[in-house]
């Protein structure tokens, strides 16, 4: 970032995470030399200060706070704070200025109309009430400097790489940096949920969704039960009992559903041979796959071909 402090600064970026339109105000590297003061200020919005090197100290509530490289502290909308780098060190300050506003609370064209609703229409309702959680505690964090223990300065370098490089996914990668600087900085506190509130999963149908799409993606090749079940770390007994539960019949009814849909789909669309069909969509032989067809549908696959292309064939 040497020479090009104000970089990121020359976006506007504005994004929605939850219910919540965040614009990043400024975002910048800055350099104080030794005895450097800025005497006591406020600012309408949160203010993150990262030193990744030196030292000096802050004054907040009347309270002076040392601090030192690898240290952040956060001043909030309207919290008077004086800032002083030290007589011989000096320091460099990593900072972000960030607004945000909750945008169900604005009607239409006021200032919730200025931040993209595209990703925020089909969130997850656990990426909600993160931001909820996330929100609610930056408004709380005491008024004092902390470590940066969990690497949030780490996401101005990656943020500023997505620029200064153009990257593919620029927006979208300093959108994260940005939400990982906040809750990272939360987390530094000592601030997380008490259980996580991820979505959970019906697991055996997610086993099963798995096992189809393994299926499908390799049903032109012997499959076996045991080979499956090794791919999802279950046994051959499990996962047979499994998709008779979720009504899928059992595991070789499955593979057979899979592979006939696929040679009455060739049927319809070529004029290859059934023999030759038989062998491309998985079945052993020309003669395995007229038992099972005729089984399936109560005709041949020729029959069955010679009806779909006169009409006759019943959808």
């Amino acid at each position: 970032m040497n020479g090009r402090h104000n970089e990121l600064e020359r976006r506007d970026i504005r994004f929605r995470w939850g219910d919540y339109g965040f614009r990043v105000l400024r975002f910048h590297w800055t350099t104080f030399a030794p005895s450097k003061t800025v005497p006591f200020h406020k600012h309408a919005e949160f203010e993150f200060h990262f030193i990744p090197r030196g030292k000096g100290l802050v004054i907040m509530d009347d309270i002076r706070h040392p601090f030192h490289e690898g240290m952040f502290y956060l001043t909030g909308p309207e919290a008077e704070h004086y800032q002083e780098a030290d007589a011989v060190e000096g320091m460099d300050e990593l900072c972000l200025h960030l607004d945000f506003v909750k945008l169900n609370e604005h009607p239409p064209n006021e200032a919730g109309a200025q931040y993209s609703a595209v990703s925020g229409e089909w969130g997850m309702e656990s990426e909600v009430e993160e931001a909820e959680e996330c929100v609610r505690l930056l408004r709380s964090l005491p008024r004092k400097p902390a470590v940066d223990q969990f690497g949030a300065m780490d996401c101005f370098m990656t943020a500023f790489r997505a620029w200064s490089g153009n990257e593919t996914g620029m927006y979208t990668t300093i959108k994260q940096a940005v939400i990982q600087i906040l809750l990272r900085s939360v987390r530094a506190y000592g601030g997380g949920q008490a259980e996580p509130n991820l979505p959970t999963r019906d697991m055996n149908a997610y086993r099963v969704q798995l096992a189809c799409q393994f299926i499908q993606a390799n049903y032109k090749r012997p499959i076996t039960l045991e080979e499956v079940a090794e791919k999802i770390r279950i046994s051959g007994r499990q996962l047979q009992r499994i998709f008779r539960e979720q009504g899928m019949g059992s595991f070789s009814e499955y593979i057979e559903a899979v592979r006939l849909e696929r040679v009455c789909g060739q049927l319809l669309e070529s004029d290859e041979p059934i023999e030759r069909i038989a062998l491309e969509q998985g079945f052993a032989s020309g003669n395995y796959l007229y038992y099972v067809f005729r089984k399936r549908f109560g005709t041949t696959p020729g029959a069955y071909r010679d009806k779909a292309r006169s009409g006759a064939l019943k959808p």
